[in-house]
């Protein structure tokens, strides 16, 4: 996977070949990165707009794109950026403050067509609602996707530290969202 993304990432360089570049980036990347976003905001209609901007602002922001980071990372913190940018303009929208943006997301869970798991999935992805967005990021890359800490801070642009301790707080809460009634 390495050897190819080196080549993509020399092709989006080069405006003759640009174009296949990008449709192979959108390829390798759409399934995952639609996850990832599908994950912090919890909607197929908004992950499915979400991730068009995403691949829009890549799009028109190639030429910034050197290749010194993976075409992965790069489009990762964009959809993250993106995903964050949206949720708190919802929550503004919204008239919602900070402390009430768990029942925001508990909400838009609630009433996804789209979702198809039995209660207990449902238990958990209301409790993953519940953590803070960080939190919820460092624990979906972590716990879903396995994705390494040296990954995420790239990605994240935090220490390998902090993400550690942001994944057991959140492991923590949701253990304990997951165990209370019991």
């Amino acid at each position: 996977m390495l050897n190819i993304e080196k080549d993509i990432a020399a092709h989006l360089q080069d405006p003759e070949k640009r174009r296949k570049a990008f449709s192979q980036v959108v390829s390798l990347y759409g399934e995952k990165l639609y996850w990832q976003i599908r994950k912090m905001v919890l909607n197929h209609e908004d992950a499915d707009d979400l991730l068009q901007n995403t691949f829009l602002k890549a799009w028109t922001n190639l030429d910034y794109f050197r290749g010194e980071a993976k075409i992965s990372t790069w489009l990762f913190k964009i959809a993250i950026n993106e995903c964050i940018t949206f949720l708190n303009k919802q929550r503004t929208q919204n008239n919602i403050s900070i402390d009430d943006a768990d029942v925001f997301l508990l909400e838009r869970l609630r009433s996804d067509e789209y979702f198809c798991g039995d209660d207990i999935q449902r238990k958990l992805q209301e409790a993953i609602a519940l953590l803070p967005d960080k939190q919820r990021l460092v624990f979906n890359m972590k716990y879903f996707d396995d994705m390494k800490y040296e990954e995420m801070s790239e990605i994240l642009g935090t220490s390998v530290g902090a993400l550690k301790a942001s994944y057991h707080h959140a492991v923590k809460k949701v253990e304990e969202y997951l165990t209370k009634d019991v």
